[in-house]
């Protein structure tokens, strides 16, 4: 269980939370991937900061919520729970990213593209972890000739493409799905260093449970769904205790709340 707590350096809550980024100019700035003194602080600046890994990567784990906690609807819609400033948000992290990535079921229920259409900035390589290649090559992302890998089990049958995406395989965990390690491993030899996982739920928390994440985005929107898919499956504990205890700082995205979140 992960128990978090705010950054009480944050300004006082009658002040409100400050903005992500002052202006178009200086989400310019940021794009250069070298921030000057007027990004810093921004949660986008933060990302950019000398990794700390061997290999050199950077992993940033996201999710988007209701207020209870759950990020699509009992039959599985997510569109949208969170507002457009938040969506502007995603498209931005994309940018500033080298490869996004989503698991299969992402893939399956919404058929997204992981691109930047709605910010200047470049689209990142897209990733799509699918152990046991249960995607059809229908998808949209497999056809539109942007880069994009397919990561599957070494042992999964079929061919080694799938439309124009590249097959990648990667042993698999003691447990269940791929070797997540390895993941960040392959991706960062490939120079694919600055690392976006996008969703959903358990591809996120796959990547949380093991450790691999270096800071966490979650948005919280005020809405309520009452029942649905949640936003975090990771293994319980006992006693709040046993919990690890979080630090959060705090940012508004129009109505919803963004906690930027780090882990390493």
């Amino acid at each position: 269980m992960l128990i978090a707590r705010p950054d009480l350096s944050e300004p006082a809550a009658d002040a409100g939370p400050p903005r992500l980024v002052r202006d178009e100019a200086a989400w310019s700035r940021l794009l250069t991937r070298v921030p000057d003194g007027h990004a810093e602080g921004c949660p986008y600046a933060r990302l950019l900061a000398q990794a700390a890994a061997v290999d050199g990567a950077f992993v940033l784990g996201r999710m988007a919520q209701s207020l209870d906690g759950r990020i699509a609807t009992a039959s599985g819609k997510s569109f949208w729970i969170s507002g457009p400033e938040d969506i502007l948000h995603t498209h931005r992290l994309r940018a500033l990213s080298d490869a996004v990535v989503v698991g299969a079921a992402t893939v399956q229920a919404d058929d997204p593209l992981l691109t930047t259409r709605l910010c200047p900035g470049p689209s990142p390589v897209r990733v799509v972890i699918d152990t046991n290649r249960r995607l059809a090559p229908t998808h949209r992302l497999f056809h539109d000739g942007l880069p994009t890998l397919l990561l599957c089990a070494e042992d999964a049958a079929g061919p080694e493409r799938i439309g124009s995406a590249s097959l990648l395989r990667i042993p698999r965990s003691p447990g269940s799905g791929l070797d997540l390690a390895v993941v960040i491993e392959r991706l960062a030899a490939r120079g694919l260093k600055r690392i976006f996982v996008e969703g959903g739920g358990i591809t996120v928390s796959r990547f949380l449970a093991a450790g691999l994440l270096d800071r966490l985005h979650v948005t919280i929107a005020p809405l309520l769904l009452g029942a649905g898919i949640p936003a975090f499956t990771l293994p319980g504990v006992d006693d709040p205790q046993q919990g690890r205890r979080l630090e959060w700082s705090v940012y508004r995205l129009g109505a919803d709340v963004l906690l930027d979140i780090p882990l390493g």
